[in-house]
């Protein structure tokens, strides 16, 4: 599979569009249940999810409906969208490319904001709206929003460094910046798709959150410095470095036993740090 990949609002349904327009046979649809009228204003060409969003592993594939299996030859390009903890908790046979995005950190909880403002309009509006409201928030995290951008992509750098799968790790930038260049290198890289199609996806005008240069209140300069270091480097292009990894472990421990209690798998302290040698991610 062709798995898109990234944190929430990082550019994941952008790549998807661009894929399907570009010919990739692909899972998921532009609009699940009532997405369109609820949230769709925050992504008009659609967000092409499915429940391959969790992951390709053995609570999804066979479908727990329909019992449909996907078997790893027969889908080896379709492009399906993946969130990070989905791509760490997919089976490995399903792995043919990663397309992974990042978005910056300082628009991140913005645009997180703004799309859950619209659901929860959208919630109490309806039958029983208070208790869809109170539900649907149950299931969002507890964490602030830049500390939920950091443990993300933390978890897909290392799982990249550990897998090895083949990757292509850009920004959410540089996709607008330049998408003709970025989409051919991609396209090139899989070995198929139609780039002059793809491009009509691309709708620079439909981004709702520019890049930001306030800081959100209560993130430790460190921090603030890392997480520019982070997003600068993948926006560049540059191989993370064996000092910026070391960091990344340091924060994330740091991180880790100060927010466990909002969410216990992340209080956890883990023995599998990013490997701290330059150029094994």
């Amino acid at each position: 599979m062709i798995l898109v990949s990234g944190t929430k609002r990082s550019g994941t349904s952008m790549w998807m569009q661009t894929l399907v327009a570009g010919g990739f046979p692909h899972i998921g649809s532009e609009f699940s249940g009532k997405w369109k009228e609820s949230i769709g204003q925050a992504n008009p060409r659609g967000f092409y999810e499915s429940l391959l969003r969790q992951g390709v592993f053995f609570a999804t594939n066979p479908h727990p409906r329909t019992g449909a299996w996907l078997h790893p030859g027969a889908v080896k390009t379709h492009a399906v969208k993946v969130f990070i903890p989905g791509l760490v908790r997919t089976d490995y046979a399903y792995i043919h490319r990663v397309v992974a995005t990042m978005r910056d950190w300082r628009s991140y909880g913005p645009s997180l904001a703004r799309l859950y403002a619209m659901e929860d309009e959208w919630l109490v509006q309806q039958e029983e709206g208070e208790h869809k409201l109170e539900r649907a928030r149950k299931n969002r995290s507890k964490l602030p929003a830049h500390v939920d951008w950091f443990f993300e992509n933390y978890d897909l750098v290392r799982d990249i460094a550990t897998r090895r799968y083949a990757v292509n790790l850009a920004s959410y930038d540089a996709m607008l910046r330049d998408p003709e260049a970025l989409i051919t290198r991609v396209f090139d890289w899989i070995g198929e798709g139609d780039v002059q199609a793809a491009m009509r996806a691309i709708e620079p005008g439909l981004r709702t959150q520019k890049p930001r240069s306030e800081v959100p209140g209560g993130v430790e300069p460190a921090h603030v410095e890392l997480f520019d270091d982070l997003y600068h480097h993948v926006d560049k292009g540059l191989p993370l470095s064996g000092a910026l990894l070391g960091r990344m472990n340091e924060v994330q421990r740091e991180l880790a036993r100060k927010h466990g209690e909002l969410d216990p798998e992340r209080g956890r302290e883990s023995a599998d740090d990013l490997p701290d040698r330059e150029g094994e991610t």
